[in-house]
């Protein structure tokens, strides 16, 4: 067997893995790179080049440039200004929707911008009426035109760009793909206004994601947050030193009350025993009462107070609070607990039970009690793996959701500024560019080297690194020429738009089934073949099978997009490809007429 037949049988083994979709799309691709090697396709080096392609480094950095704006706020505040500035119109919130998450798109990738967007645009629908449904199909389908509007908008532009240079035509620009993406994306948001009420199907969802724009709102009014609990370290040469808590005499300080005292150093050390040395009182009163107490009796202030004052916010970047449940296997069931007491690094500031606030009162904790824990975000995030506790909310959609943007923020802004303004001008090479952005990133402290391990999705990139040699494969053993001498012969050779007809075609068929990612490595190189059998210039190939590899519009698994609005849009399979063919129809119109004027054949 040859080796162009060998490539063609592992390409169709590919496929039917994808379509099967019983093996992880990392394992396919890693099952394909060892495939080309064990056949003798290719040699070792050529198996694993992949993974160390400059693609893989630039599409990784991305992910961590991505986490460092959405991650500081700077999605969801957008989002917020889009639904408080936007009047009440169905139409105008749509379109606003639809612009912004093709803009976002364009920046952090589709599957960002979806997720950021989400929330905010199911809360958005629900205030103006309409069913959810109405404006998360056509956000999803705007999103993937916005990939078309800068090179960043997603791995397949970067392919393309990549694949154009190797192929001696020289790479995109940053802004080239917005030649054809802005008429895509104006043509997408006029469709899905004209005909998308008749095209997209309006059902309830029980499926539907929280709002937590209002979550310091809502806690402040299910817990008593009125009256600041003040901590007390007693020193030294305090009068309290061997006094028992309960029999200290606050009369002299009108309002001050004793809500409970805590051993030093004991997390949850409920105490009534004399109070020692770095023992802490937790007392509730008039600030000034306080003070006075605090200079009289010799003590040091421990933490000063949470209230719903907006003077003391409860959520800020670099603190917050969040409500667990406390879970019938806790060790916590039986423990007796009273807000302003301290676990580790994390105090209680409330305790609630069926339903009611428990006050500033001791209690026994039971199995179903809630409790509103105060602390830094990273202390809360490791509340996420305690199995003494249920978190409520995820800390990291209350940060991303309820937290105004900082000084972290404008730090992201202007690390993606700069890294579009090396993008765009070709200074240093894209990967060098993304990865100094990433770096730059957790150099300031935007992200955490923790944050950006987990903001990449590593699936993503050893699809990539796998599939590159298939794509190698198919191009050096012959396997492009044949699939091309089969595609041209059905076309015939005489008008390149047949040509450009049928590699759209090919392309956005297998878009629809398998990862666009994946669909792009694969027809690549016979997109290249063929347009050299023809004499066509490679650039407008290119540049088509960039516009059909986002078109990836009538199914629900054609983009995580598609999948993540399919649950609170309450959508079956079968509803997108209504509203998607005609979108995608338009999408090939302004590929045929837009692409040749610009790069010609």
């Amino acid at each position: 067997m040859t080796d162009s037949t060998t490539s063609l049988v592992i390409l169709a083994v590919v496929i039917g893995l994808f379509v099967w979709n019983r093996l992880s799309v990392g394992l396919v691709a890693v099952l394909t790179a060892l495939g080309l090697y064990a056949t003798g396709v290719l040699d070792a080096d050529q198996a694993l080049a992949g993974f160390g392609d400059p693609v893989v480094v630039f599409i990784a950095a991305l992910f961590v440039v991505s986490e460092g704006i959405d991650s500081t706020g700077v999605t969801g505040w957008l989002g917020q200004v889009l639904a408080d500035r936007v009047g009440g119109g169905v139409r105008a919130l749509s379109t606003a929707v639809m612009l912004l998450c093709a803009l976002l798109t364009a920046l952090i990738s589709l599957n960002g911008s979806v997720a950021a967007l989400l929330p905010m645009v199911v809360v958005v629908a629900m205030r103006v009426t309409v069913p959810p449904a109405r404006m998360l199909m056509p956000m999803a389908f705007a999103g993937s035109a916005g990939s078309l509007l800068a090179l960043t908008g997603s791995p397949v532009n970067v392919l393309v760009a990549a694949a154009s240079d190797d192929n001696g035509a020289g790479g995109f620009a940053f802004f080239d793909f917005a030649v054809v993406g802005v008429p895509i994306l104006l043509g997408t948001v006029l469709i899905a206004l004209v005909a998308g009420p008749r095209l997209v199907p309006e059902r309830e969802s029980t499926h539907l994601p929280p709002d937590l724009s209002g979550y310091a709102a809502t806690i402040a009014q299910h817990y008593a947050l009125h009256d600041g609990l003040y901590r007390l370290r007693v020193r030294t040469g305090s009068p309290a030193v061997g006094r028992p808590a309960p029999e200290l005499d606050l009369a002299a300080y009108p309002g001050t009350v004793l809500v409970g005292a805590q051993r030093a150093g004991v997390p949850l050390g409920v105490t009534d025993s004399p109070l020692a040395v770095d023992d802490v009182l937790v007392l509730t009163g008039p600030p000034a009462e306080i003070g006075r107490l605090v200079v009289e009796q010799d003590l040091a202030v421990g933490a000063q107070p949470v209230t719903a004052d907006p003077a003391t916010p409860l959520l800020d970047r670099e603190l917050g609070v969040i409500e667990v449940v406390v879970p019938p296997t806790s060790s916590l069931v039986g423990r007796t607990v009273f807000p302003g007491l301290a676990a580790t690094d994390l105090v209680i500031l409330g305790v609630r039970r069926l339903g009611k606030d428990r006050g500033n009162v001791r209690t026994e904790l039971a199995a179903g009690d809630l409790l509103l824990l105060h602390g830094t975000w990273p202390d809360i995030d490791a509340l996420i793996h305690d199995r003494d506790v249920l978190v409520v909310d995820s800390p990291d959609l209350v940060r991303r959701q309820a937290v105004a943007p900082g000084a972290p923020a404008v730090r992201a802004v202007v690390v993606l500024v700069a890294m579009i303004v090396l993008l765009a001008t070709g200074a240093v090479p894209p990967a060098v560019a993304a990865l100094t952005a990433a770096a730059t990133m957790l150099l300031l402290r935007v992200v955490s080297p923790d944050q950006a391990y987990r903001a990449i999705s590593w699936q993503t990139l050893v699809l990539i690194g796998g599939l590159i040699p298939l794509s190698t494969a198919i191009q050096t053993s012959g396997a492009a020429d044949q699939v091309a001498d089969v595609l041209v012969a059905a076309v015939g050779d005489g008008s390149p738009y047949l040509l450009m007809l049928a590699l759209f075609a090919l392309t956005a068929i297998l878009g629809q089934i398998i990862s666009n990612t994946a669909t792009v490595l694969i027809v690549l190189p016979i997109a290249v073949a063929a347009a050299a059998e023809t004499g066509v210039s490679v650039q407008p190939v290119l540049m088509l099978i960039a516009v059909a590899g986002a078109a990836s519009l009538l199914t629900p698994i054609a983009t995580p997009g598609n999948m993540m609005v399919m649950g609170p849009g309450a959508y079956r399979f079968g509803d997108y490809w209504k509203l998607g063919l005609v979108t995608m129809t338009w999408w090939l119109v302004v590929s045929l007429t837009v692409i040749p004027l610009v790069w010609s054949f």
